[in-house]
């Protein structure tokens, strides 16, 4: 009984706990009365200027324009709303409006008849001044300013990114400031530094009378919350030498990424197609936003330069070569005879360096890229512990992944892609334990096989060998606001797995490959150069150019990778890509205008369109202009049907188009009397 009696007590103490708490707040703080519920007084939100975007010498790319909405808050409806009147003021008819209404409160997600919620974008000047001065007898209504951005440049739409509307995810993401409506960075720049750009919301509360008419400020603005516009952004990207890189890449797909290797500021980083920021504004841009994601043929919207891996080839070589003298499996004197390639088995990997049948070193074998001397490596790193295969690659896995290539880079990009450099633990997971050997995996000696990088991890372990040992992790943000990055993760040195000593012969070799190895096409008096060409294989067409360029030699002020998709040799196309762009930013100008116009005027068109036919065939969604349309339709119902796999679909459509093929030969060899 007493056990009861003091139950009782504490939940009567509670309770008077809570009644004591709950009249504290509705009779002696402002909580209460600055609700949304309460009527009587009105908060209406200002929303900020975001933040300019500039390039590394000031210029604006991203600046905003003037752009006005009509907010629509269902808590402050008046029962006896003129709906007629109200209409004829923003020039919409009663049915439009009772639709707006419906589909404002229909999405279950978002809706809250506390919050304002966007019931008109896109107000002119012409609807703003007609609107304003009526508004007051609509208390449910409010105009809010929303400024749109202004693109003031037509390329770099990966980096630049666009805003839009916010989704449920988004605000609840950060449901403290965010409301329907609300228009945030979704990509690119604009959602990486979204919470820099985007300011700090104004809130000014309005006190209403019984008719609910605004009398003035609540309490002469004591409670306001002062607007604050977005903090300028400061981009490490040089524009003009952007503007030249997505030139370069026109009527090509592809990457490229330069740094300075000194500080790790991305100074270019082009994704072909290139995106126009321009159609990320207008009352169309949702439609230009779905046309380019649905665009299953160049995918403008995948950028290139951060989420494509690509096998990066011979340049490779340079990484595997550093490796390898780490774990003391060769030294700088360490020669190997390349007979046409590498033999394993029935098997090679085929060479053509020159040097045949005479001993190499690791400079010459860089300089002309020598496929045997790498392979021979690359036995000698799985050998390092005989009989036990995976301790050798785990060890090699660990000081290559050092170099910032199979692992996420932590940087201030909103997109990317690790990479791929294998182990035990992956090969153990493909090929089963004890079920893979040297021979298995030699592939990864070039560059090829399992290795995947970015070009931007490509241009990373360039600026490792510029450094001779470290990196700054890359970064697309110079400054905040005017004042210099301070975040350590962009401005502390992150020293590689190889000593300094290892790195001369690599960097000798690659002076060579420019003097007089398999990138001598881009040799110039100007400035020094030192590169290497790469040629990474694809087997849906002509292999993709790759190439790697630091300059100048001596001291070190630009490290770039650039992969043009099918470009074919490394220095065919990526290799004057690359030694122009240097060119640019060395010396701000381009003497050699026929290199510059030759690489603008090439068009892989054709190629990638060849491509596409190809890929459409083998997954059964190829369907000729020509084909008449009830077999169109056969088509398409064969395509709907769920319980078909993808072979079986392809078989079938296969087979629909075959049939029409036949038909139209034997028409068209019919000669007549």
């Amino acid at each position: 009984m007493k056990k009861f009696q003091i139950l009782i007590g504490v939940l009567i103490f509670l309770a008077l706990l809570f009644i004591a708490r709950i009249s504290y707040l509705q009779l002696f703080t402002e909580k209460y009365k600055l609700n949304a519920a309460n009527t009587s007084i009105k908060a209406e939100y200002q929303i900020p200027l975001r933040g300019y975007i500039m390039d590394r010498n000031g210029k604006i790319l991203v600046g905003n324009t003037p752009s006005y909405e009509l907010t629509f808050t269902q808590s402050q409806m008046e029962k006896n709303f003129d709906t007629i009147g109200f209409c004829k003021l923003v020039n919409i008819s009663k049915a439009d409006f009772i639709k707006k209404i419906k589909s404002i409160k229909s999405n279950k997600k978002i809706y809250n008849n506390l919050v304002p919620m966007t019931f008109m974008k896109g107000l002119t000047s012409e609807d703003l001044a007609r609107i304003q001065e009526k508004l007051f007898k609509y208390n449910a209504f409010s105009i809010v300013r929303t400024p749109e951005r202004n693109y003031l440049v037509h390329s770099a739409g990966n980096i630049l990114g666009y805003i839009n509307e916010v989704n449920d995810k988004y605000i609840k993401s950060d449901s403290s400031y965010y409301m329907p409506g609300n228009l945030a960075g979704m990509t690119g720049v604009e959602k990486s530094y979204e919470k820099y750009l985007r300011g700090i919301k104004g809130i000014k509360y309005i006190q209403k009378d019984r008719r609910l008419r605004s009398i003035g400020s609540y309490k002469d603005g004591e409670y306001d919350q002062q607007m604050h516009s977005g903090k300028d952004i400061t981009l490490s990207i040089d524009y003009e030498l952007q503007s030249l890189a997505e030139r370069l890449l026109v009527n090509k797909r592809g990457g490229i990424v330069a740094l300075d290797p000194n500080n790790g500021e991305i100074l270019v980083m082009a994704s072909a197609p290139v995106i126009d920021p321009s159609v990320f504004v207008g009352r169309d841009k949702n439609k230009h936003i779905y046309a380019l994601q649905m665009d299953s043929m160049n995918k403008p919207m995948y950028d290139r330069a951060v989420q494509a891996a690509y096998p990066p080839g011979s340049t490779f070589k340079l990484i595997n070569g550093l490796a390898a003298l780490q774990m003391g499996v060769i030294d700088e004197k360490t020669t190997f005879i390349c007979k046409h390639g590498f033999h394993y088995g029935n098997r090679k990997i085929g060479c053509h360096c020159g040097y045949f049948y005479t001993p190499i070193e690791m400079d010459k074998a860089i300089q002309k890229s020598c496929n045997n001397y790498f392979a021979e490596t690359y036995v000698r790193i799985l050998n390092k512990y005989p009989g036990n295969i995976e301790k050798s690659i785990d060890e090699w896995s660990d000081i290559v992944k050092s170099f910032a290539v199979g692992e996420f880079m932590n940087n201030d990009l909103p997109v990317g892609s690790k990479g791929n450099i294998p182990d035990t633990q992956y090969y153990n997971k493909r090929y089963g334990k004890d079920k893979w050997n040297i021979y298995t995996i030699i592939s990864n000696s070039i560059g090829q096989g399992e290795i995947l990088a970015t070009p931007l991890q490509i241009a990373n372990y360039t600026a490792v060998i510029a450094n001779r040992g470290f990196f700054y992790t890359p970064h697309i943000v110079k400054a905040i606001d005017g004042k210099p990055i301070t975040d350590p993760q962009f401005t502390v040195p992150k020293q590689v797995k190889v000593e300094k000593k290892y790195f001369d012969i690599v960097n000798k070799g690659m002076s060579m490959v420019v003097l007089s190895g398999t990138g001598n096409r881009i040799f110039t008096h100007t400035f020094s150069q030192e590169g290497k060409t790469g040629t990474s294989q694809n087997p849906h067409g002509k292999d993709h150019s790759i190439f790697v360029l630091i300059a100048p030699v001596d001291k070190p002020k630009i490290a770039i990778a650039v992969v043009v998709e099918n470009g074919g040799f490394g220095a065919t196309y990526a290799g004057p890509i690359a030694s122009l762009l240097a060119e640019k930013y060395l010396t701000g100008t381009i003497e050699r205008k026929s290199m510059e116009e030759s690489i603008i005027k090439s068009d892989f068109n054709n190629e990638y369109l060849r491509q596409w036919y190809e890929y459409l065939k083998r997954t059964g969604k190829y369907i000729p202009n020509n084909l008449p349309q009830e077999l169109k339709d056969s088509i398409n119902k064969i395509n709907n049907i769920k319980k078909l796999s993808s072979k079986e679909k392809q078989k079938l459509i296969q087979n629909i188009i075959n049939q029409s093929e036949a038909t139209a030969k034997k028409v068209d060899n019919f000669i007549g009397d």
